[in-house]
């Protein structure tokens, strides 16, 4: 874990929330089982492979020294989290979480929760897909009636984003009710009280009510890879696809989404060939910096696709 322990020793920490080692990506070896993130005011280290006790001293004492540079006096918050197979732990390891505990990024807050489950409410490689969105709905005049929907909505932050950006409605849909109650304080903590709907509902059955708050142009596709009884990708991913047709407007965009080291950007391609083949393919974004991988098809996948005018 040394160059987790190197990147410590000359860390910075923004004001936004962010990642701020990616050994996950394989580019520093002996370090591929860690990351570190950075939900101000408190840092998480999570190891997918289980950790030592050796490794976690070592951990601590290179945060406890970089922090008395940097820190301005305040006490060290960080948790750790293990997420190797059968091991799933959550332990916070010095000082203290925010309750309730709210992070900034590009001028939007967001809810988190770091000593609960595996997510923490807001996915940090996904922020390039956010500001993707931002950016396009900025685009078009603030009159102008742009309807987004947004499915396996999980915490709204794309929606939070679209409306700050200046779109009419945003539909949210997602079966965990407790997600969409955290993305409803997503809304009201950044002054955002009307143009949105929350449907917890499971999206397979919801297929009408969905299609009646249509057309939308704007369609983010954000599910899991695998969810045990609702979502499996290499089954369902289709099933999503070949809905989108009917629900864009003409010249609306899809944001094809995902993230599945096991299945590549022609897993998702294929799909939208064969089910959906009006839509044109425009680009992949790219993840944020922190999070380069060395296999980018490991990686998590955003493709942004149109459907054509008239």
């Amino acid at each position: 874990m040394q160059a987790l322990l190197s990147t410590i020793a000359t860390m910075e920490l923004p004001s936004d929330a962010c990642r701020l080692f990616h050994g996950r990506g394989g580019l520093f070896p002996g370090s591929e089982s860690w990351s570190l993130d950075w939900y101000p005011p408190v840092l998480v280290a999570t190891s997918f492979a289980v950790a030592s006790e050796a490794e976690l001293a070592a951990l601590g004492d290179a945060l406890t020294a970089r922090w008395a540079q940097i820190g301005d006096g305040q006490p060290l918050n960080w948790v750790f989290q293990c997420r190797a197979d059968g091991h799933a732990d959550t332990r916070l390891m010095a000082g203290a979480v925010p309750e309730p505990h709210v992070v900034t990024e590009a001028g939007s807050r967001y809810k988190v929760q770091l000593l609960k489950g595996q997510n923490h409410g807001l996915f940090l490689d996904m922020a390039e897909g956010r500001r993707w969105v931002r950016d396009y709905v900025a685009r078009h005049p603030k009159t102008f009636a742009f309807r987004v929907l947004n499915l396996f909505a999980y915490t709204c932050s794309f929606s939070v984003v679209a409306l700050q950006a200046g779109a009419r409605h945003v539909v949210n849909v997602d079966m965990s009710q407790g997600a969409l109650a955290t993305g409803q304080h997503n809304h009201r903590l950044n002054g955002i009280e009307s143009g949105v709907s929350f449907l917890g509902h499971d999206i397979f059955k919801t297929w009408g009510k969905i299609t009646r708050s249509g057309p939308y142009d704007l369609v983010v596709l954000d599910p899991p890879s695998y969810q045990k009884g609702s979502f499996v990708a290499t089954k369902d991913y289709g099933r999503l696809v070949r809905r989108l047709p009917e629900l864009l407007a003409p010249g609306g965009h899809a944001l094809v989404c995902l993230n599945a080291p096991e299945l590549d950007t022609d897993f998702l391609k294929n799909h939208v060939r064969e089910q959906a083949p009006t839509l044109e393919f425009v680009q992949r974004l790219a993840n944020p910096a922190a999070f380069a991988d060395i296999a980018p098809e490991r990686a998590l996948k955003v493709l942004v696709y149109r459907m054509p005018e008239g």
